[in-house]
């Protein structure tokens, strides 16, 4: 089967939303092993839609819709769609009670405009709209077929995993099974040429790297008759990649490396404290997104100033103006300080010039160090980053996170 799908939305034409809906339900159809070659957005207006859908069948057997089965008289979707298969339609009494239900759970009274959304043609398949008023619906044409559904990703979301997921795996005869490795440390270019080989010879499993912000991903894709084949498939070309990017590879799947340190130190019983001066909280915010961190993560201060650097952390003042805020001696001090003073196993700290301005030629903008105490032992690292304020901020967080990953597990400590 090959699919493809067609957002309809002219706030999505203009850039007033992103299409989110198109990757995810891309991604869903990929795991159920069925081909979106085309993806395609088209305005409120129903010749423009039906000319799309024309085009769309022409190379397509299964089309998705997302947006416009609103109320008002710019929601024009699915009955363009009705009027494309010359469906006539009657009203769903089931789905106009579930919208006055849903009006109800919400006191408040039903504007009479909604009851179009309950309209569809006899024999479709509804799919019911717990999380808002508009239903979906599919539509089977002779060898075609298309699934309606509404924009709101909260509303599309469960409905397709609810309704069209059964609905489509009749006509799976195999599945797609992905295994995602993440890598932090080594460019794209470097991380695929350490792998070219495998790259080079794959045909099933495939392998495809994708570039991230300050990481790489590794997609290893198996076509199989059941998941669990497809995993045995994957298994020896995951070893194989892990044996040769090693320590870089940090985690797999859904995760990101706040959560992969976050486990080591919760697993470990190591207590952290942050200290920051360019990155401004940014550092301690990014582990106080992993639930249960509290258990670990005491404190969290931001010391921009000289002043607060000698107050808050005991940086000393001939430090500060020898070596100035931005260097490795300043560092050093500050996750010692910082560790000292909230009793933590672990301090990290964070100086630099994100500029735009403030740079010299000694110290140029993107000059970041970062301090790590840890039991006692105390290290810094220095970073030359490139790019803009928020870029740099945002990448001193992420190379001072993976560095803390790196000493942590060379000193044994693992999830």
């Amino acid at each position: 089967m090959r699919a493809e799908i067609l957002a309809v939305g002219t706030e999505i034409l203009l850039g007033d939303i992103v299409n989110t809906n198109a990757q995810y339900i891309s991604k869903r159809l990929a795991d159920l092993g069925i081909d979106v070659y085309y993806q395609g957005v088209v305005g409120d207006n129903p010749e423009r839609l039906k000319d799309a859908l024309q085009l769309a069948f022409s190379r397509s057997n299964l089309v998705i819709t997302t947006g416009g089965l609103g109320p008002t008289k710019d929601d024009l979707t699915k009955e363009t769609v009705f009027e494309y298969f010359n469906k006539k339609t009657v009203l769903h009494e089931e789905s106009l009670k579930a919208i006055k239900e849903y009006f109800k759970s919400t006191n408040r009274v039903m504007p009479e405009n909604n009851i179009k959304q309950a309209y569809f043609p006899e024999n479709s398949i509804i799919m019911t709209n717990k999380n808002g008023t508009a239903p979906g619906c599919i539509i089977e044409n002779k060898n075609k077929i298309i699934a309606v559904f509404p924009g709101p990703p909260r509303e599309m979301k469960p409905m397709f995993e609810e309704a069209l997921v059964p609905y489509l795996e009749k006509f799976q005869s195999s599945i797609l099974y992905s295994k995602v490795l993440r890598v932090m440390g080594l460019g794209e270019s470097k991380a695929a040429e350490m792998i070219q080989d495998i790259i080079d010879n794959q045909t099933n499993p495939t392998v495809a790297p994708y570039a991230k912000e300050g990481e790489v991903t590794f997609r290893i894709t198996a076509k199989a008759n059941t998941q669990e084949e497809a995993k045995n498939m994957i298994k020896p070309m995951e070893n194989e990649i892990r044996g040769r990017l090693g320590i870089n590879v940090y985690g797999v799947g859904d995760t990101d490396i706040e959560s992969e340190v976050a486990k080591i130190l919760i697993k470990n019983k190591l207590t952290l404290s942050t200290a920051e001066s360019c990155t401004g909280g940014l550092l301690c915010g990014k582990f106080i997104n992993y639930p249960g961190i509290s258990s670990v993560l005491l404190e969290g201060a931001v010391t921009y100033s000289n002043e607060a650097k000698m107050r808050r952390l005991g940086v000393k003042k001939e430090t500060l103006d020898i070596h100035g805020a931005v260097s490795s001696e300043t560092a050093a001090e500050m996750a010692k300080g910082i560790a000292q003073a909230a009793g933590t196993d672990i301090g990290i700290s964070t100086t630099g010039i994100a500029g735009p301005g403030g740079g010299t030629k000694e110290k140029p903008v993107g000059l970041v160090y970062v301090g790590l105490y840890i039991k006692g032992e105390i290290k810094t690292i220095k970073l030359q980053l490139n790019g803009e304020r928020q870029r740099i901020r945002n990448h001193t967080v992420i190379k001072s996170i993976d560095w803390l990953r790196r000493e942590l597990i060379n000193k044994n400590y693992s999830i």
